[in-house]
This record gives structure tokens, sequence and C-alpha cells, in this order.
């Protein structure tokens, strides 16, 4: 079944309309949360230190995939980098177009046959994989859109802050605390419930091995994130 478009409608409703109403984010894990309609349009400068980094590293033909409103193809097209924007968002797509980008296109990334420099996976860009068990999946098809000696630029955070074991759970056939269910509401709209995966660094090496990647920890944030960088070895 084909999810409602959320993000899409709000951020309709905030471009044209300056309605602020946030989403808000449910889990049978965790308490509510909310998504600020405006951090989706925002700046470089408003952009937390991993973004800002890996925007500074990527290079050649781009693929930006889950833009939303296009922030991040934005600084991109304005330092004429060749980039392409792909979203599954009807909604976030047009609003991309009304804001100037160029390249944009409503696209699952798992449907994607180009071929890139560069592979941009921003705003805990492990979610797209969605369960430990899509890993190899997920880097196979980045195997396939690569450039020879193209990168993957991909960010995420550490949630083992939140178990309450004392040994890190590093086993792939474990429960893993990444691995959260998620449905989101705008309004009286809501979607069915998706998994998304936060990926530690570890364990993102780890699959980034087993898959003939070499996995290069670039930059560590403020609050458990990281940005990361994976190149084939055989490159």
């Amino acid at each position: 079944m084909k999810q409602k478009d959320i993000f899409g409608m709000a951020m309709k409703a905030f471009y044209f309309d300056k309605d602020e109403t946030p989403i808000t984010v449910h889990s049978p894990d965790f308490d509510d949360d909310e998504i600020a309609i405006e951090y989706l349009f925002r700046n470089y400068s408003e952009m937390p230190k991993t973004e800002q980094k890996a925007l500074k590293l990527a290079y050649g033909k781009v693929l930006d995939v889950g833009c939303g409103a296009g922030s991040h193809t934005l600084y991109l097209q304005k330092k004429e980098i060749d980039v392409k924007a792909i979203d599954t968002s009807e909604g976030a797509i047009a609003i991309a177009k009304e804001r100037g980008v160029k390249n944009v296109n409503v696209q699952d990334f798992y449907a994607e046959n180009g071929c890139y420099d560069t592979l941009l996976f921003l705003m805990n860009g492990t979610g797209i994989i969605g369960n430990l068990i899509n890993t190899d999946n997920f880097l196979n098809i980045c195997k396939e859109v690569l450039k020879p000696g193209g990168q993957i630029l991909i960010d995420s955070s550490d949630l083992s802050f939140l178990e309450d074991d004392e040994e890190p759970n590093n086993d792939f056939d474990r429960n893993y605390i990444g691995e959260i269910d998620f449905k989101i509401s705008y309004k009286e709209e809501q979607s069915e419930y998706f998994p998304w995966l936060y990926l530690d660094f570890d364990m993102l090496k780890l699959a980034a091995e087993k898959n003939n990647f070499n996995c290069e920890l670039i930059l560590e944030g403020d609050h458990f994130d990281y940005l990361a960088k994976l190149t084939l070895k055989n490159d």
C-alpha cells in the first residue's frame, strides 16, 4: 500500500501558506517527537557540521538521495556541481522544483540506474536501509551506480547509549537497538508504520568490509551522530 505523502503535505503548507504545523513522529519504543518543518528548508549555515562536511566533500556527478525540499542540492548547484536530486515524496519534489532545484525526480533509490561519483545520504542516511538484513542489498545497489573511484557519503547516529547492557550490541543476529519502526502524522493525516535504521559506525564498517568497501569515519557530531565515507576496495 502506498504511504500517504505526509512530508509533502507539510512542506507545501509551509512553503505556500507559511503554515508551521510540525510533523509528529511516533514509535512504540519512544515518546512522540516533532519535526519542525522550517528545519527542512535550512541553509548551509544552519546545517549540522556533519552535513556541511559532506557537502564540502561531494564532487563530480552527485546523487542526492532523499533530497526533501532540496536544501543540500541547492547548495551544490551554487557550487556548480552536477547534482541530481531524488525523493519518493511527490510533494517534496514539487517544492524542490519551486525552490530552484534543476535536476530532480520522484524516485526510489533502489530503482536508480545512473552512474555517479558521489552518493549522498544525509539526515540519517542509513535510514533508507530499513533493517540490518537489507544492508547487503543496499550496498550492492550502491556498487551498481558508483563510478570507479566513487564515494558514498552517509550519516547516521549511534543509539547504543540507550541500551541497558554494559556490552555493546554488535551482533547481526541479535535485536539491534538501531532498528526502529516509525509512523508520522500531520494534522489529521497519518502514515503506516515503516522501518528505519540508525546504524552505528562499527556496524556500518562491518557491513562495508563484508561487501568490499573501505569505510572511513570522517567526522563525529555533537549528538552521537557521525559522517562516514565508503569507497570500493578494488578502485
